[in-house]
């Protein structure tokens, strides 16, 4: 009967019952584009970061990642590597080598990071040969050869064809230093990086830095981002070494991972603001719908209907507009975010985050940003009938019949 009673009442008062929906409706719509617009966003600044550059996981000796030192290697990393791909989930992992340098240019001298990569593995996991601007990408065998990047290649104004001797420490002590031919300009998203970048093939860096085959770095990419966590433990668990230690892209960029979720607590903030705005306009709506059945509500409590029973006829009326609200605004919302996740959006002018450049931004549908609407919008609407049901519930049948 109380079902009844609530589901017509929401039709008494149409332009009221519209005007409530079209508030959640807004708010959910609105809700959910600002987080698939998010979790789009970031999901395609984490992939860029990620398969770029640093990958999903990276293994180093311990202690590497909180001072890097020419010194932290990696032995038989072949043989590492091999029982990381044995890993369900892993896609690819490929060895790197990391070095401080000066690289000269004719009479052009700048400071250098020097980067030595396996070709193969590093294109599979990184797609490095799609960085490569201008030029070839190294051979399967060592020649000599270098790749810069493209802020590097600028600033020492090298051109492909040309020389570059590079100069360094290798790990016996002694001053290391050799001629390379530039083969390559890579340009990898990120300007800082660019700017320092000079890839060598991996057993040139090995000969150059004499590290006998050793490497710094191990960086592993897996199939799904969500799965980073278990694959990290499963990798120490495959690897059960304890001087090398494994850590998820989170440790390893650990400034840009708090910048993000700083950046996401701004979102909930606005999400929040969405949310209270519309919470107001239901409490408007169903406190005047409160007071003008003031009559009503106490012919119902004369005839012996409970004030538990009036209390839940107010709150399942706002729970009804609330269902159908989310209904539709999960039509609106889903549609938009499909075509943001198509078309994106141009941004006026280009932003770096993380070092990587971005023009456009894209959405994602996703089953947060249909949830989490959903479940806000049901709440609140239902948690602001509350005092208008309270009242309703409390009403004296003897006043109620003098209201007018």
């Amino acid at each position: 009967m109380m079902l009844k009673i609530a589901f017509r009442n929401i039709f008494r008062q149409k332009r009221r019952t519209v005007l409530t929906a079209l508030a959640m409706i807004v708010g959910f719509t609105l809700s959910s584009v600002f987080i698939g617009w998010s979790d789009g966003a970031y999901s395609d600044i984490i992939s860029m970061f990620t398969r770029n550059r640093i990958g999903h996981i990276q293994v180093h000796h311990t202690g590497y990642l909180d001072k890097p030192s020419l010194y932290d290697v990696i032995d038989s990393y072949e043989s590492i590597g091999e029982k990381i791909a044995g890993v369900e989930g892993v896609e690819a992992w490929t060895p790197r080598i990391y070095s401080a340098g000066l690289g000269s240019v004719g009479d052009k001298t700048m400071g250098v990071q020097i980067i030595g990569v396996d070709v193969g593995r590093e294109v599979r996991a990184t797609r490095f040969d799609q960085k490569i601007t201008s030029g070839a990408i190294f051979s399967e065998t060592a020649a000599r050869e270098a790749i810069l990047g493209v802020g590097l290649a600028r600033i020492l104004k090298a051109d492909v064809g040309g020389k570059i001797v590079l100069v360094t420490q290798g790990t016996d002590g002694a001053i290391a230093n050799d001629l390379y031919t530039i083969i390559g300009i890579a340009e990898s998203g990120d300007k800082a990086t660019d700017r320092m970048a000079c890839y060598l093939h991996i057993d040139d860096a090995q000969d150059l830095l004499v590290l006998d085959g050793r490497v710094h770095e191990i960086a592993v990419l897996v199939e799904v981002l969500d799965r980073v966590p278990k694959i990290t433990a499963a990798i120490e668990i495959q690897i059960d070494d304890t001087t090398l230690e494994v850590s998820p892209w989170q440790v390893v960029a650990k400034s840009f991972y708090r910048a993000m979720q700083a950046d996401r607590q701004g979102d909930l903030i606005g999400r929040m603001i969405i949310m209270l705005i519309v919470a107001i306009g239901v409490l408007n709506t169903v406190l005047m719908s409160v007071l003008e059945r003031t009559r009503e509500y106490g012919v119902l409590k004369a005839m012996g209907t409970k004030p538990r029973q009036i209390f839940g006829v107010v709150v399942i009326e706002v729970a009804f507009i609330a269902l159908g609200s989310i209904v539709i605004g999960a039509l609106f919302g889903a549609s938009l975010n499909y075509l943001l996740s198509i078309y994106g959006i141009s941004l006026p002018q280009e932003f770096s985050y993380g070092g990587i450049v971005f023009q456009t931004m894209y959405a994602a549908v996703t089953v947060r940003s249909l949830a989490i609407p959903a479940v806000t919008v049901l709440v609140s609407a239902i948690l602001v009938s509350l005092f208008p049901a309270i009242r309703a519930a409390r009403i004296a049948p003897a006043a109620a019949m003098r209201a007018h």
